[in-house]
């Protein structure tokens, strides 16, 4: 007869088996989908690449490929997506501060964070029609900056809030009970204490938000931004149009050359992202070194 393996000496063996397989299997995965980010961006950066030039960035749309440049478009993104920063990031911090360390644990706070999360996956296109009906008709901001900022505004609101709040419930009670043990108040608490120890995680939230923000096309076409501005916006109330536009409307024409445009314009467009990512990273291991 066969001797009846011991089971407790088979299940740590599966046990690691299993894991060992995950583990293989998630690595396959990550390196399937690099190398399917890598080809893109070799792809892109090939038909590009000599397009890039200074003449590139600081000239102006042409009828003509050869002389069409990015200025308007590349200013126009820097304008629109610091705006919406200056809009989003204070209202989102200050709701899920709110929400987080005054609104409790009640139905309406439950009803409020319910909604919130339906809106981080409500599409883009949407709220492009928020906009172009309360910012662009109702509170007549017309295609401006503004109005662009604020629609893309709305549209991060709610990662940051989500990421806040994650952030704010990871600082320790004790933390919190330690301050109040010293006699400070709850704002006292929450300004001094609890904000710097959740900084670097709000700042990933911010990552997250802005980084969705400055790529979005769909949301500005609709409240009527500009494909084609031979001028670079001067303040909040200009006509305007960003990088992702621009690329659009090269993509969008027959000719191999502006095709060529948009690829350059691609590579631009994630080198701006890239750096716009790293200043925060920069910030977020600066802080998180300083709160360690």
């Amino acid at each position: 007869m066969n001797p009846i393996p011991d089971p407790d000496l088979s299940t740590p063996l599966l046990k690691r088996i299993g894991d060992r397989l995950l583990a293989s299997f998630g690595l396959l995965v990550t390196l399937l989908a690099l190398v399917a980010l890598g080809a893109l961006i070799y792809d892109v950066a090939r038909d590009g690449a000599g397009r890039l030039s200074w003449q590139f960035l600081t000239s102006y749309p042409s009828r003509r490929a050869a002389d069409a440049g990015i200025l308007p478009a590349l200013a126009g993104s820097l304008f629109v997506i610091s705006l919406t920063a200056l809009i989003a990031v204070p209202l989102g911090v200050s709701a899920a501060i709110h929400l987080e360390e005054y609104g409790g644990r009640g139905r309406l706070s439950r009803l409020i964070e319910i909604n919130i999360s339906n809106l981080a996956g409500v599409p883009s296109i949407i709220y492009g029609l928020l906009g172009l009906g309360l910012f662009v008709r109702i509170m007549g901001m017309e295609r401006s900056v503004l109005a662009g900022a604020s629609t893309l505004a709305l549209l991060a609101l709610p990662v940051i809030i989500l990421a806040t709040r994650e952030a704010l419930r990871a600082v320790p009670k004790t933390l919190r009970e330690a301050s109040y043990a010293l006699g400070a108040t709850r704002w006292q608490t929450i300004w001094h204490q609890v904000l710097p120890a959740a900084f670097p995680g709000i700042l990933t939230g911010l990552i997250l938000a802005l980084s969705r923000a400055v790529g979005e096309t769909a949301p500005l076409i609709t409240i009527g931004a500009l494909t084609y501005v031979p001028f670079v916006p001067t303040d909040v109330w200009s006509p305007f149009t960003v990088l992702p536009i621009q690329i659009f409307n090269w993509v969008s024409r027959p000719q191999a050359s502006f095709g060529e445009n948009a690829a350059a314009g691609i590579v631009v467009l994630l080198g701006f992202l890239l750096a716009m990512n790293a200043v925060a990273i920069v910030l977020r291991d600066r802080f998180h070194r300083r709160a360690g």
